[in-house]
């Protein structure tokens, strides 16, 4: 009776690894407190994104030219403008704009940075001089000023701006997974994979990508940071969103003329510039400590 109560249970009942890993990493990033708050703000990004029509309280890019300059209040919480329209509301739609920046670079960075960095350390020889000779060309320049050379080339605008800050943010990844892929070459399951008659792409897929895979998110995470100050110095330089667009660099660029009589137009999307910022770099620590071997021994 017992054989047959235990043979009719499942076998798909049973928690997937991942999930109970990822799991477990969540609960490691709500027990501290810097990571928790990196957690939220970002949970806030990402809701306020995609519920921006129900959070503002106005058309972000209606003016009301007899409302300029209002200071805030219960009509406008965070004021109004030059031209009359809310900051609230344009700050709470250029949350999309933000996280559309994040989500494009990262889905671009993150696998060019993994694939570049596995072949050079994988393979070595004149691949990996050729690969990181072209990875050392692109860090010798501050990734801000590289971005302006990419846009000034491509023409100013949001898209322009994420392929220029795209081109300029996989090369410390790639650094990242070539250290890492040098560090599993040698190890004896690799080899073992190599006797079976798998291929370089095999093995760079199945078993040096996945080891690389947590160096690589929390260096990722931290780069976004990085994205952010650079997607807002390109808006408030003018090369990236163009106006109307409630890009938060560029409402900061706009805002710096009025700046002394009028303190509302640049503080508070330098605010949420700061807040998604610190969030990432508090975050991609908080997952050092997760991902830590030593830390995940204890759970």
């Amino acid at each position: 009776m017992d054989n047959t109560t235990s043979a009719q249970i499942p076998a798909g009942r049973a928690t997937p690894q991942w999930l109970r890993a990822g799991r477990n990493i969540v609960r490691f990033l709500l027990r501290s407190p810097t990571s928790a708050f990196g957690l939220t703000v970002l949970a806030v990004l990402i809701l306020t994104a995609i519920c921006a029509p129900l959070i503002a309280t106005h058309d972000p890019y209606a003016q009301d030219l007899t409302n300029v300059l209002a200071p805030p209040g219960m009509a406008h919480f965070f004021g109004t403008d030059e031209l009359g329209r809310d900051i609230f509301s344009r700050i709470v739609f250029g949350a999309r704009i933000t996280l559309t920046i994040i989500f494009l670079v990262t889905i671009v960075v993150g696998p060019v940075g993994l694939l570049v960095g596995t072949v050079a350390g994988y393979h070595g020889g004149k691949i990996d001089v050729v690969l990181m000779r072209v990875t050392d060309i692109f860090l010798s320049f501050p990734s801000l000023i590289l971005s302006l050379a990419f846009v000034a080339a491509l023409g100013p605008s949001l898209n322009n701006a994420i392929i220029a800050i795209s081109l300029t943010a996989w090369p410390p990844i790639a650094r990242l997974a070539r250290a890492e892929t040098l560090t599993f070459r040698a190890a004896d399951y690799i080899a073992a994979a190599r006797l079976q008659g798998a291929s370089s792409a095999r093995i760079i897929w199945r078993s040096i990508v996945p080891m690389c895979l947590p160096s690589v998110l929390i260096r990722l995470t931290l780069n976004m940071a990085t994205v952010i100050l650079t997607a807002a110095g390109l808006g408030f330089l003018g090369l990236g969103a163009q106006p109307p667009l409630p890009e938060w660099g560029a409402m900061i660029a706009t805002g710096r003329r009025y700046m002394i009589d009028s303190w509302w137009l640049v503080t508070f999307p330098g605010l949420a510039i700061l807040c998604v910022s610190l969030a990432f770099n508090l975050l991609g620590d908080g997952l050092r400590d997760a991902l830590d071997p030593k830390q995940m021994n204890k759970r």
